[in-house]
Parts: structure tokens; sequence; C-alpha cells
């Protein structure tokens, strides 16, 4: 192995030994204390060290780094105290999450250093969303992210190398190439020369280097990201090694032929370099024993120390607390005595009858303040009102970006962000590339380095492709290490137009499950910009789903400025003493025309307007106000939301319940592109079947 010292004076050569030596001594020690059963699993990076201490030695403190399982030299070149990694491993209080992740899963803001989740891929596209961040502010920034040869298999890897390419983001793709993914070796994972050449497909720069020369690895990485800290643009590495030991111990190696130790023990990096200081006179046997000497102490009193640290106390309530950023929200008034939110005069009675009740009733949950008329409010389409959030949220917080496809200059697939583009500029608007995935993780990137975002689905139904970001990523990043997730997407979503089964989905189901998200489903253009503006304004990440079929077809009074509602608070629509109806969306709509056809029933409507939170003390007040209750939504019937409801309402009011909970949901079908066909799939058919059998019981 040949080494080039350039301009390094033996002062920072010895460092940088000092700085390779110290994760291989840790290693060392992990695995003594693996066979001693003192600890229970490890993840070995030896004979990968140089790639993770030159790489980090070469980047800027205050630069992000993005590493993997093995890659601890860049945890401790960036001096994080072994005693704290060390807590982080056993599970400790005082381990950055606490004990609720493993290994490296976890990030830290005052070290610059974002871990990975098991899926592996899906990181690439964080570093993205950081080099945005950077490059939108105008920083001089470059962004580290490693992978190993086998993620490179992952479509994150393609969808983040594109998007970087296509928006020139300064960032550092490195990919750790030791030859195995845990037992398949790079032969069964892919089938170019080398795995650089994909560079060509995106329009990058890629090269290939010895990853076990640690000069080389720093000299190449501190080329590069001198280079795009002044021109932006990715740039994808290749490092060759080799990984000596299993892919972590319990796996063995008995999987690798065993001449291939031996070629690779030949090209230690830790050796090899040592070997190099020794014949440039830099370091000696006294030297080297009086480093190990006192690496060996500090290792074992930080082990020990580690060990001693406090176990996490088990406490359901702060386990629930930290699923979500701390954050209260107080609702910004619209400032105005609101008239009738539909145009027509039956809901303006509704509205009215809510105001009147709310008072005595359930006031908690009113959205709406008796106050002055002191702000403009009009008659808006849905779709606009939506559309009007967005643009009041980009004004207030100069820190927004939208992203998704086609929103800039066509303004969207509905139109709602036509006109952006010119008013806010391309930084902030921007058309993604058919990626929802690296889209995702690219908004998780921007909250991560002090942005929010907004993503548009262009259907709800498209979310699939980038489900894995949203429920281990976003809704996760907070409850394992701290980190700010202040995303918020759009859901448009709902059937009613024949668009078929891909277009059509509502799916909302899918994520109330998920703890660490919040989701809101407004059914009225009032509603639909105050929820928008909650769910910019709240850090945690949103999904706000907005029913397609509302946008162009419904309008309402909606004040021209800024305001929120709050998240979690239903509306009650309408009292009424036989049933209770509890609904949210397109079911709303249903219900009224519903009541509308059958003036002689007396009906308690309630809105949820929010998933998750929502507001239970509504619902319990419905229950006991009549004893009888229909759970309504488009949604197919197993497992919908509606089924939460009901064994909420079953467990916590039975003893109000007159009858069963009811619920009205959509066919256990897929959904149909024929109007008749879609028709009877929709839980809007069953309305009145259902209601029947209910006041019957």
């Amino acid at each position: 192995m040949q080494f080039d010292r350039k301009d390094k004076d033996d002062a920072t050569l010895l460092m940088w030994y000092k700085k390779l030596l110290y994760p291989r001594m840790v290693e060392e020690k992990m695995l003594i204390l693996l066979r001693q059963g003192r600890i229970g699993k490890w993840f070995s990076g030896i004979g990968q060290e140089a790639i993770a201490v030159g790489a980090t030695l070469a980047m800027r403190p205050y630069e992000y780094i993005l590493p993997m399982h093995r890659n601890l030299g860049v945890f401790t070149a960036r001096n994080i105290p072994l005693r704290r990694l060390m807590a982080q491993w056993q599970g400790k209080v005082t381990g950055f999450t606490k004990g609720r992740d493993r290994s490296f899963h976890f990030g830290t803001q005052e070290y610059k250093i974002i871990g990975m989740i098991s899926h592996l891929g899906p990181q690439l596209a964080l570093a993205d969303g950081i080099a945005l961040a950077d490059l939108i502010a105008g920083n001089e920034n470059a962004t580290l992210v490693f992978t190993g040869e086998g993620a490179t298999s992952e479509g994150d890897f393609h969808e983040a190398l594109n998007i970087a390419s296509v928006w020139k983001l300064p960032v550092i793709f490195l990919i750790e190439n030791n030859g195995y993914g845990l037992s398949t070796p790079v032969n069964e994972q892919y089938n170019c020369a080398q795995l650089v050449d994909k560079a060509i497909g995106y329009g990058i720069e890629g090269l290939r280097i010895d990853g076990n020369n640690i000069l080389e690895v720093a000299d190449t990485i501190s080329r590069v990201a001198g280079g795009m800290r002044k021109n932006p643009r990715p740039v994808l590495i290749e490092c060759m090694t080799f990984r000596m030991r299993g892919h972590e111990e319990a796996s063995g190696t008995k999987y690798v032929p065993p001449h291939l130790f031996e070629e690779w023990k030949e090209k230690d990096p830790v050796a090899c370099f040592e070997s190099f200081l020794f014949a440039e006179r830099i370091l000696n046997d006294e030297l080297l024993a009086d480093i190990k000497q006192d690496f060996k102490a500090e290792i074992d009193l930080e082990v020990e120390t580690a060990f001693n640290d406090a176990e996490p106390a088990a406490s359901a309530a702060i386990e629930i607390e930290d699923m979500y950023a701390p954050f209260v929200q107080v609702p910004v008034s619209p400032r105005s005595t609101l008239p009738a939110q539909a145009s027509n005069s039956r809901f303006s009675a509704l509205r009215a009858h809510l105001i009147s009740t709310m008072a005595s009733t359930l006031s908690t949950h009113s959205a709406f303040p008796m106050q002055p008329a002191e702000q403009e409010s009009k008659e808006v389409r849905y779709i606009d009102a939506i559309s009007d959030g967005l643009r009041l949220g980009m004004q207030r917080y100069p820190n927004l970006v939208l992203m998704g496809q086609d929103i800039a200059g066509y303004g969207g697939a509905f139109k709602i962000t036509a006109g952006f583009l010119d008013e806010f500029g391309a930084a902030r608007v921007r058309n993604t590339p058919i990626c929802e995935s690296a889209v995702v993780g690219t908004a998780l990137g921007l909250s991560i380095n002090g942005y929010k975002s907004v993503v548009e689905m262009q259907f709800a139904d498209f979310v699939t492709c980038g489900f894995n970001q949203i429920v281990n990523n976003l809704a996760k990043t907070h409850y394992r290490w701290g980190g700010k997730a202040d995303v918020v997407i759009r859901m448009p979503t709902g059937a009613g137009s024949g668009a078929g089964p891909f277009h059509s989905q509502s799916n909302e189901a899918w994520f109330t499950k998920t703890p660490g998200l919040k989701i809101v489903y407004p059914a009225f253009p009032y509603d639909a910009k105050g929820l928008l503006l909650a769910a910019i304004e709240d850090p945690n990440p949103v999904l706000y789903f907005e029913h397609k079929n509302l946008y162009r077809s419904l309008t309402g009074q909606v004040p021209a400025g800024y305001y929120t509602l709050e998240i979690g608070k239903a509306h009650l629509l309408k009292q009424g003493t036989q049933v209770s109806v509890i609904t949210y969306g397109m079911g709303v709509h249903w219900m009224l025309s519903y009541l509308d056809e059958h003036p002689e029933l007396s009906i308690m409507l309630i809105d949820l307007c929010s998933l998750q939170p929502w507001d239970k003390a509504a619902v319990a007040f419905a229950v006991k106000a009549t004893g009888r209750v229909m759970v309504l939504h488009e949604d197919t019937l197993s497992s919908g939301f509606g089924a939460e409801l009901a064994a909420w309402i079953a467990e916590h009011c039975f003893s109000s319940l007159d009858a069963p909970v009811m619920r009205c949901a959509s066919l256990d079908t897929a959904i149909p592109m024929s109007k008749s066909l879609e028709e009877l799939f929709l839980a809007k058919s069953r309305i009145h079947e259902t209601m029947t059998r209910l006041l019957a019981y």
C-alpha cells in the first residue's frame, strides 16, 4: 500500500494514526465483552476503519455525516465520548436514544451525525434534504452519506442519487464495498463491473479508491468536498475494502473463502499505516506502547462507567408523550363571526345551531369564536382554501419548502399551487422526479437542517411508494433520538369520480395506527385552511387528507387572513336525540344530504376533523346524548378507522349504549371504475339500511 503524505506534517499524521487506532481498540474490547456475555450483539467494522476515520477527518466539524452500522470511526473521530456510545449500545438512559433504539440508530445535532435505520437505503435521501437546506440557505457546505454495496440494490439508492443529480445537491455518496451483504457476495448483488460505473447513469462524477488507505480516503474526500462547496453537485465514491468479520458476530464467516482473509489481512488499514509511520520515523515501539496503554486505560474506564449508568425507568406516560415533539398549539383566531360554511341555507342553519349549543356543551371544541368582525371573509371553494392556506404558510415561514410532482410551473395536478413558482421562486417550490420515497426522505432531511416542508402526493394512493419513510423515519425520529420531523404530506384522497383502484383509495387507516404521526381530514373550506396552517405550524409530521371531489364542488365562507384550528378537536354539526353519527371527510356531506332527505329524524352529527389525535371527549358526549351510534366513513369496512372508534366506544361508553355501535363503510373490495359499481362500493349506498337497523334495535 502506497501512502502519499503530501503536505501533512508529522504531528498531523500521528494524530490521524491515533484516530485510526482508537476505534480498532474499542472494537477489540467489544469482542472480548461479547465473548464474556456482557454485551449481546456487535457489528464489526474491523478492516474498514480507514474509510470512516479518513472521511470524517476530511469533513468540516459542522457538516453533516450520515454513517452506517460499521462506521464507529465516524463517531470517535467526531470526539463523541466512548462512555456515551457505550451507554447507547447498552440501552442505558444516558445513551442517545434512552434505550429506545440500538447501536448507531441515532442522530445527534451536537456532533452533526445522523444515523441510519435498519432499512439502510432511506438515509440517502435524508442527505439530499440536508444538502438542499444548505443550498437554499446559501451555506457552502458538503454532506457525506455512507451506504454499503448491498444497499445500492435498493430503490432508495436510485431515487436519492437521481434527486441529488437533478437538483445539483452537494452530497458525497460513499459506498463501502466490503464484498458481502451479510452472506451475499457482490456478484449476486449487481451485474456491473464496478459500482462506480452507476455514476454515469445519473450524470455525476464517480470515483473508485482504496478504502483501506486512510490518506487516499481523506485526500479524495477533502478534494471532492472542497469542490462541491463552491460548485454544488453530487459525487459518487466507491471505497474498496473488506469485512474481516461476520455481518454481526453471531453470523460467522464460513461463507467467505479463506484466501480472501489472507489477501486482505495484508491490506489491514491500521497495520499498513502503522508501518508507514514507522518507516517515516514518526512512530516507534515505545511511543506505540504508550499510545496503546493510554487508550486501553481510557477504554476500560469509559466502558465500565457506562455499565454502571442507569437503565431507563419504564413509564407509559413518558413513552407516549415522547412519541411527539413538544408543542402546545395556540389556535390563531380568524377574528370574525362566520356565516354558513357551505353555500346553502341547510348548512347555514346547522352552523348557527352549532354556535348556539357549543357554549353549554362542547364549547372547547368550537372553532368559531364569537368576536366582532374584524377580518374579511369571502366565499371560496374548498380547493382555493387549501391554496390560500399554502400561500399564507409560505409567506409566514420563509424556511418552508413545497415539493411534489408538477407543482411548480404547471401548478400541480389540481392547480393548487398555480402561481406559486412566480411568487416564491424555484428554490422553495420544487418539482420532483417521480420518487415518493426520496422526496419524503428529503423532507425529513430538510427538517433536520432547519427547514419546514409540505410534500404533495399527487394522489393519496401513490403514498405506498413512500410508505417506509413515513412510518419508520418520519413517525419515529423524535421518539428515537429527539430529532425534528417538521413535515406535512398533502394527500388528495377519495372516490366518486370513477377513477378506479389506484386514484380513489381512502387510505387514512394505514397511518392512524402509527404512533408519531398526526392526521387531519377537513370536510369544509374553513377547516381546510385552518387545519392546513395548523399542520404547517406543528413541528410533528402531519398527514393532511383532502377529498378531491370537494375541490370544486364545495364552497364556504373563509377568512382572508391567517388563522389556525386546533388539531384533535371535533365539530358538533347538529344536535339530535335519536342517533349520533360520527364521521369525517366526505362522510359528513353524505350525512348532511341524508338528513335533508329525512327531516323526521333527530340526528346528532359529529365531524371528527382530526383522526390522530381524535376528540374522545366529543365522541363520548355524542354517545351519552343519544345512546345509539353510527360510525360512518368512506374507507373499507374491515380495519378502517371506524373499527377503532367502535372499539373505544364499546370499552369506554358501554353503559351509555342502547344498541350496538354500527359501522357504515365501503365494501371490502378494491375501488371499481364503473360509476354503478363505484356507487355500490361506497358507504353512501348503505347509510339508510344501517340507520334503519340501528333505529330498530
